[in-house]
């Protein structure tokens, strides 16, 4: 791939990124409900997504290869945030940034923890999905999550297993990426699945 290739897929993967949840926010907002979303999942997925920042970080790879991470992270914080103020659970919240905080440090006491976590993310990540997919089949109700967010991961889950080919190659990243590209496509069709059966009853 040409190097002006690879630059404009990080840079939609980037812009994609710094917007990313913001569907999901507004729809959470705009119905004062967190309806159909699951905690759960969302902090599974902030804790995959910490873990790979982490990892990125401490083995040197390049910026350009994991600078969505902060992006998305502050993102699922502040919809974490909505979706504990509309289940009367902010309290809750302090204790899981607690627990992230210590976590974030605690991962590269040694090589082999964040080398271990990063093979764990894999499932914790995967989890995430297959918590929200539970959710999802047993209320068959979409409730307000949105198409459009998960469909924007899918986008970007595709360009970052071409990025990693291109630039890192490191295997346990791209089957990652592979995992959550296919899990990804699966929530986005169930929710749409699940929009089009409210729609016709």
């Amino acid at each position: 791939m040409a190097p002006g290739l690879l630059d404009l897929v990080h840079l939609t993967t980037w812009a994609v990124c710094a917007v990313i949840k913001l569907p999901q926010l507004v729809a959470v907002l705009k119905a004062g409900s967190a309806w159909g979303l699951s905690a759960g999942s969302l902090l599974l997925e902030l804790a995959g997504y910490l873990v790979c920042l982490r990892y990125h970080i401490y083995h040197g790879y390049p910026l350009e290869s994991y600078l969505e991470y902060p992006l998305i992270i502050a993102q699922d914080v502040i919809l974490l945030f909505c979706i504990m103020y509309f289940n009367g659970k902010v309290k809750r919240a302090f204790f899981y940034a607690a627990i992230f905080w210590v976590g974030w440090y605690m991962l590269t006491l040694q090589k082999w923890i964040i080398d271990l976590a990063m093979n764990l993310c894999t499932f914790i990540s995967a989890a995430s999905k297959l918590v929200q997919l539970q959710h999802l089949w047993q209320t068959k109700d979409a409730g307000q999550m949105s198409a459009l967010t998960w469909s924007m991961s899918v986008y970007t889950c595709t360009t970052r297993v071409i990025t990693t080919v291109m630039t890192t190659n490191d295997l346990v990243v791209l089957i990652r990426f592979i995992v959550m590209l296919i899990l990804n496509i699966w929530v986005t069709a169930t929710i749409l699945h699940y929009r089009k059966t409210k729609k016709t009853d």
